[in-house]
């Protein structure tokens, strides 16, 4: 009967058509296998294969953010510390991916893993701490070589996070401090030299101009009448009592010469 024959044939498509058409996007390739035989790369648009002989395995172009989870490491003065980091990679190569590795994705983080240990184990707490650029590229030099013929490329890696224990926090804490300490007095004392230096000079200045002296008794005299207070300092120069001091030794010398009556 004719409605059976169309009804058989729509069904035979309905199984055929989905295995033998396939819609890759933009940002992806098709590797092809014809009886687990590679024969390349296709995409993207519209894939035709041939059904159950040919088959399709999809590899995604785009820039992959792998988070690399906390390793506990050991560095080389001793420190345990927990880091974490962020790895950045694409597949150049979707035949490689395909072919060379099982699972390109997971085989990437481990090798991030081991290569996060070994190269922070060689490097000191200090360097991790404010060297953190040349160990990324280090990272990503290292990983990139290992996963170059894998048809990977890590393009960047990040390190997160650097958890320190809290002994070893507090005694940064306190080192911070005592290098406050340190430069805080060390400013105290070049100010106090600074201003000796200066004292010194203007010391040498009123030495040899006496009016100099005169005027800055009058500048102190200024300073203190601004001042709101009920009692007032009035500094009096040595040179302005001076000769009443010698006539007054004078005076009382001359009245020791004299006979007693």
């Amino acid at each position: 009967m004719p409605w059976v024959t169309t009804a058989v044939v729509v069904i035979v498509l309905l199984i055929i058509l989905p295995a033998a058409i396939k819609i890759v996007p933009e940002w992806e390739r098709g590797v092809i296998l014809r009886l687990g035989r590679f024969i390349g790369l296709r995409g993207p648009g519209i894939v035709f294969l041939i059904p159950y002989i040919e088959t399709m395995q999809r590899m995604d172009l785009r820039i992959i953010t792998m988070d690399v989870p906390a390793q506990e490491v050991i560095t080389r003065d001793n420190v345990t510390v927990k880091v974490d980091a962020v790895v950045y990679f694409r597949v150049m190569n979707p035949e490689y991916a395909v072919l060379k590795v099982e699972k390109h994705i997971r085989a990437t983080s481990l090798i991030a893993q081991t290569t996060l240990r070994s190269v922070l184990g060689q490097s000191e707490l200090d360097e991790l701490l404010s060297q953190r650029d040349r160990i990324n590229r280090t990272l990503q030099q290292i990983i990139d070589e290992a996963t170059d013929p894998w048809g990977v490329k890590v393009s960047n890696v990040e390190i997160k996070n650097v958890e320190l224990p809290q002994t070893m926090q507090r005694a940064m804490a306190a080192q911070a401090e005592a290098e406050r300490d340190r430069r805080a007095k060390i400013v105290h004392a070049e100010g106090e030299y600074q201003a000796a230096e200066k004292l010194a000079q203007a010391a040498q200045i009123i030495s040899t101009q006496p009016t100099a002296l005169q005027l800055r008794y009058l500048g102190t005299l200024t300073e203190i009448a601004t001042e709101r207070t009920n009692t007032v300092i009035f500094p009096l120069p040595l040179d302005i009592i001076a000769p009443f001091l010698g006539r007054a030794g004078s005076q009382g010398k001359s009245s020791e010469e004299l006979p007693p009556k």
